[in-house]
């Protein structure tokens, strides 16, 4: 299988700056949105040190199969999922690290959403309120459950979907990197096959844009690169409140 990616960042239009990264590997097969918080400019740190920490031990495994596992191995995934993870876990200690050693940047965070596809099998990684959607057989489906405050409500039938988009708590998280080193992280796996497209997004886009029109837009609009930029267009249309990452990847022959 061939995949092929393409990834875009944008402030919105009621914040002065980005605190949001990604990354993308068709290569490799790995796909990273953090979506960082913290003021001061410790979120666009947090969500840059994340991504730094994950990539950067997920290439030393890919170089050296021998590597040390600094949070052990799960034999219940993959030596490639097993890399993520431990990517993630490390994102985690280097940001909570980090605030103990810069007293500036206490209280900052990030969320994460990871997605890295090998040998037919997708493992999802994540944390906070980013998302991990698939589009397949015209079923547009979110793969990950926001840890956020108004999630949790909706889960227990306290507030309705509409109340949930309007509330206003809706940016309240339950769930970071860098606020506790015993951080549970949420794992999926999903075989993949041709034809799946994969959206991984921050909530600037989820948060304005109703999953229906984004599922749609990915449905009519084939070319990747079109179909990111109109979404951002459509998150800024509906208000452009928060910064909007979208990544999408596609799976070939």
């Amino acid at each position: 299988m061939k995949l092929t990616s393409f990834g875009i960042t944008d402030v919105g239009l009621r914040r002065s700056h980005n605190e949001d990264n990604f990354y993308r590997s068709d290569e490799s097969g790995l796909f990273l949105v953090a979506d960082g918080m913290g003021g001061h400019a410790a979120g666009e740190v947090a969500s840059g040190s994340a991504i730094q920490a994950i990539v950067e031990f997920f290439i030393r495994h890919a170089e050296d199969s021998s590597v040390t596992w600094p949070f052990g191995y799960d034999t219940r995934f993959s030596a490639a999922a097993n890399a993520l993870l431990n990517g993630v876990r490390l994102a985690n200690q280097r940001l909570y690290n980090l605030q103990q050693e810069r007293p500036e940047l206490s209280g900052m965070g990030t969320t994460i959403a990871a997605i890295e596809v090998n040998k037919g099998v997708a493992t999802m990684a994540h944390v906070g309120d980013s998302r991990v959607y698939r589009f397949r057989d015209d079923t547009f489906e979110l793969l990950t459950s926001d840890h956020s405050w108004v999630n949790e409500q909706l889960q227990k039938n306290i507030i309705t979907a509409e109340e949930a988009r309007n509330h206003r708590y809706r940016n309240v998280i339950t769930r970071a990197l860098g606020n506790r080193l015993d951080l549970e992280i949420d794992v999926r796996l999903e075989d993949v096959k041709p034809g799946d497209t994969f959206l991984v997004c921050s909530d600037g886009l989820s948060g304005m844009v109703p999953d229906d029109a984004m599922g749609e837009t990915v449905r009519s609009t084939k070319d990747l690169r079109e179909c990111a930029n109109k979404l951002v267009s459509m998150a800024n249309e509906a208000g452009g409140h928060d910064n909007i990452t979208v990544v999408l990847l596609r799976v070939e022959e």
